[in-house]
């Protein structure tokens, strides 16, 4: 028979940290702990194989599964000495979820299960703790009514609060034994009264209905949102882990916490982590106490400390990597729950990494494959401008739980997060505390604010592996409704607030923030990375590892991207330059003029501006190449719309309002993304090419005389037949030739086309006849291919996704089944023509790491990204080398 159950206890283990895929993280760790002599409480893990059948089969679960359950839980038993609902000495056990990749908090947890009238006597007898045996049966009452039944927590919570307001106590741990006792009577009743049933006694209805629930839990709506944004898939679903209880909530001399190997914010080679006295691990997690930092308990219980310490170290150099543990202390008694690779921002992961090197316990590959780029874009997020003119007001102070800064609109609910957010507001996600239904909002949010929890709640630990700047426990704001008050002052929603993750500060107003600068521990990372990217070995190809060039329209984003290592220009938008001031009205008269004469007269104008534009580029990029596509959207862009502006235009221009707006109206298109824009604008008003390509070499013999080293790539937009390719590059190069015969110079310029129409992907071996080069246009093939305005899909894709009638979206990663199946075709046709082509792309897909890791595998040569995007695509094209030879 199928093994569906795996057991762990005494040294010995049925499973190993290899076993991720069928163990989930969790229960692969534990068992691999235990081999290891590592102090585990013993228990069994159900295998994410059986979650997988559990859904194909109706949450049936398969035959076998649950003798096996029973099987394991008598081999317990046995171990521990204890059964379940024994009246005189019971087992309890907890059962977890446990993924193969870790989703912290989002599937669901049953402590104290075992726990019942005849139970609760007993332990209260062996232990001689009555008020520890009536606290872990009040708890597991709540969390199974709650996690397996349904029940609304708020029900039980507002008992509680009921109950210590009339004892006239704070704590729940100033309650005694005879208050939990009365707690436990008011907890039955109202589960009585909601569930039409008395709470169930059996242990093993209640074992049954919790691995239900936990399986249930893999599907609920926050962990399949958690999965999308973090683009988890391919995976069989979650592992049930059931384990003996040990317990932190037994007295003074016990408790609970979580701690890193290292500093999850930082990276820093610092042992971090809180723990609560007398509580259990939920307790910490859920923002309710706040705990105490790890290193106060070197002085409260040395002995306890210097165990924990040796136990993160070995764990550490086991894995090889920070590891993220929580422990139980039982009468000063140390175990390890769990232990898994910590989430950390993406300045701990760039820190950890480089360390690890360092410390000879990774090498530079496994440094460069541990990052993810998700991970390295945070390092790239904005701070607080220092030199901002206005003074920001400090309101409030709390734990710096997730780096970076964020300024938005106050909203105090995660629906309404993700409500703003759609229609292009920026908000702050502020709440008392979060819980794994707000993660939509927090993924939304530029930042999260909550007024209690630790550095180890919900809020700070979801933050850090998203990237979001949070701060966390500030106490000083006191949240009621849809408003927070702060030192007298109220702050309403929709009230701007700027919060910085990395200090801890919350600030009244809107915020400039600005963009930090490569660090010396980022610097020699990336360099890691170009030498992977620039070693790996693709056959046919002179380019063995793929080009990071960048998308830039001005010489500052060509000197900012170039800092961040790119290696070119895939992209330089000659229409941007147009809207220059100066710039437009010129062109503006262009496009108005009756007569070819009178049109070149206007380019004229503009010949010596565009030739400063390119020049300034030229500069910028010294030595690398610069590929310069010419005009490309419709004339009807560039003139005004409204009767004011016609106007000023029409006065400025010497044109009576009237004539100007009937030429305007002569330029409106019924749809003019598939109108007369690109090599159609060339073609019918060839005097515009002529101008912007006679602007390039000029400036690039210019710069060239100045003692440049120039690599200028002239790019046709939007063409479709050969005809048209043929006719543009020969018009082109008439034009270049004729410079530089002027000049009596030679430079090396090449002449090249985008490939955005699919008509061009089909028929690209004879495109390439007439063309140097190509550059994939993935934004407009995209939206060719689909049918999809760019502009106005964003109105049903979220719907798409969501239906899984789309699986990404496909203007941010790229359709590999359909656009990727032209791009391939191209690059295959293409090279047929003319086989050491040069091959790149300059959609927005160039800055993807799914995207770039496709056109590594189809033999582009380069991708080209937004400045920022840089480092991120370096690393990715660095990870498609890694996974290519793996």
């Amino acid at each position: 028979m199928e093994k569906f159950v795996y057991f762990f206890g005494n040294g010995k283990a049925d499973g190993n940290a290899g076993m991720k895929e069928l163990l989930g993280g969790k229960g692969a760790n534990l068992a691999e702990m235990t081999n290891l002599g590592i102090p585990v409480p013993p228990g069994f893990t159900i295998s994410t194989a059986v979650c997988r059948a559990y859904y194909e089969n109706d949450r049936t679960y398969p035959s076998g599964v649950l003798n096996q359950v029973d099987e394991n839980l008598d081999k317990l038993e046995k171990l521990m000495g204890k059964k379940l609902g024994d009246p005189e000495d019971p087992l309890l056990v907890s059962v977890r979820s446990g993924a193969a990749v870790s989703m912290p908090g989002m599937m669901d947890t049953i402590l104290n299960l075992g726990m019942n009238d005849q139970a609760v006597r007993g332990i209260s007898s062996q232990t001689g703790n009555p008020r520890f045996a009536w606290d872990a049966y009040r708890r597991f009452i709540q969390m199974f009514a709650n996690v397996a039944m349904g029940m609304d927590i708020d029900v039980f919570e507002e008992i509680l609060a009921k109950m210590k307001k009339n004892k006239g106590v704070e704590l729940d741990t100033q309650l005694d034994a005879g208050d939990l006792e009365k707690l436990v009577g008011l907890y039955k009743q109202a589960y009585k009264k909601h569930k039409k049933e008395e709470f169930p006694q059996d242990p093993k209805k209640q074992l049954k209905a919790a691995i239900d629930a936990v399986f249930g839990s893999w599907n609920n709506p926050q962990a399949i949102k958690y999965r999308k944004i973090n683009a988890i898939d391919g995976l069989l679903g979650t592992a049930v882990n059931v384990q003996t209880m040990v317990f932190g909530n037994f007295g003074d001399t016990s408790g609970t916490g979580v701690c890193f190997s290292r500093d999850p914010s930082t990276g820093k080679n610092v042992f971090y982590g809180e723990y609560l006295m007398n509580a259990q691990g939920e307790d910490v997690v859920a923002g309710i106490r706040t705990p105490e930092p790890i290193s106060s308990l070197k002085k409260t219980n040395p002995e306890a400390y210097r165990k924990l310490v040796a136990l993160k170290d070995r764990l550490e150099n086991h894995y090889r990597d920070m590891q993220d543990m929580e422990f139980t202390l039982q009468e000063g008694e140390l175990f390890i729950l769990q232990t898994r690779n910590a989430k950390r921002t993406g300045a701990a992961a760039v820190k950890c990494a480089v360390d690890m090197v360092d410390e000879k316990l990774i090498d530079e590959e496994t440094a460069v494959s541990r990052v993810s780029p998700a991970q390295l874009d945070q390092l790239f997020h904005p701070n607080i401008d220092p030199k901002q003119k206005q003074v920001m007001e400090l309101i409030a102070t709390g734990l710096n739980a997730s780096p970076g800064a964020a300024t938005g609109q106050v909203v105090f609910s995660a629906e309404e997060a993700e409500r703003w957010v759609a229609v292009g507001q920026k908000v702050l996600l502020v709440r008392k505390e979060t819980s794994p239904e707000d993660i939509g909002g927090m993924h939304a949010a530029e930042g999260v604010l909550t007024s209690t929890g630790g550095m180890t709640s919900h809020a700070a630990v979801v933050a850090r592996g998203m990237g979001t700047p949070c701060v966390a426990g500030c106490k000083d704001i006191v949240i009621t409704g849809k408003s927070f008050t702060v030192g007298g002052k109220k702050y309403k929603e929709g009230d701007w607030i700027t919060i910085n993750g990395t200090t801890g500060n919350v600030y009244s107003g809107k915020a400039i923030l600005s963009v930090p600068k490569m660090t010396q521990d980022l610097t020699r990372f990336l360099s890691w990375t170009d030498k992977i990217r620039k070693s790996a070995v693709r056959p046919g190809l002179k380019d063995k590892g793929i080009v990071i060039r960048t998308n830039a329209d001005q010489p500052n984003d060509a000197k900012v991207a170039r800092s961040f290592g790119a290696e070119g220009i895939g992209l330089c938008r000659t229409e941007h330059m147009f809207f220059d001031d100066g710039k437009l009205e010129i062109f503006q008269e262009m496009i108005v003029s009756d007569t070819l004469e009178d049109r070149k007269a206007a380019l004229k104008k503009l010949l010596p501006l565009q030739k400063k534009d390119f020049a300034g580029i030229f500069k910028a990029m010294n030595g690398l190449p610069v590929t310069i596509r010419l005009l490309d959207p419709p004339l009807h862009e560039f003139v005004p719309s409204t009767v004011k502006d016609i106007k000023t235009i029409s006065d400025e221009l010497g044109i009576k309002p009237a004539k100007l707006r009937e030429k305007i109206a002569n330029l409106k298109e019924a749809n003019p993304m598939l109108g007369h824009r690109g090599c159609r604008l060339g073609i019918t008003y060839p005097e515009i090419y002529e101008m912007q390509v006679e602007a390039i070499m000029l400036a690039a013999c210019d710069v060239v005389k100045s003692g440049g080293d120039i690599h200028p790539e002239i790019m046709i937009p939007l063409v479709g037949t050969r005809e048209e390719t043929q006719i543009m590059h020969d018009r082109i190069e008439a034009v270049a030739q004729d410079v530089l015969a002027r000049r009596k110079m030679s430079i090396n310029y090449s002449v090249g086309t985008m490939i955005e129409i699919p008509r061009a992907a089909m028929t690209a071996d004879e495109i390439a006849e007439h063309a140097d080069f190509f550059s994939f246009g993935t934004n407009d093939l995209t939206q060719m291919t689909y049918g999809f305005s760019r502009d106005d899909a964003g109105s049903f894709i979220p719907l798409y996704l969501e239906q899984n009638i789309l699986h990404h979206d496909p203007f941010s990663s790229i359709d590999i089944s359909g656009v990727g199946r032209l791009v391939a075709t191209a690059v295959e046709l293409g090279r047929k023509t003319k086989p050491d082509m040069k091959m790149g792309v300059c959609g927005e897909h160039g800055g993807d790491p799914r995207s770039i890791e496709f056109f590594y595998k189809t033999g582009l040569n380069y991708v080209s990204c937004s400045p920022f995007r840089v480092p991120v695509a370096r690393l990715a094209a660095a990870q498609a080398a890694i996974a290519a030879r793996t």
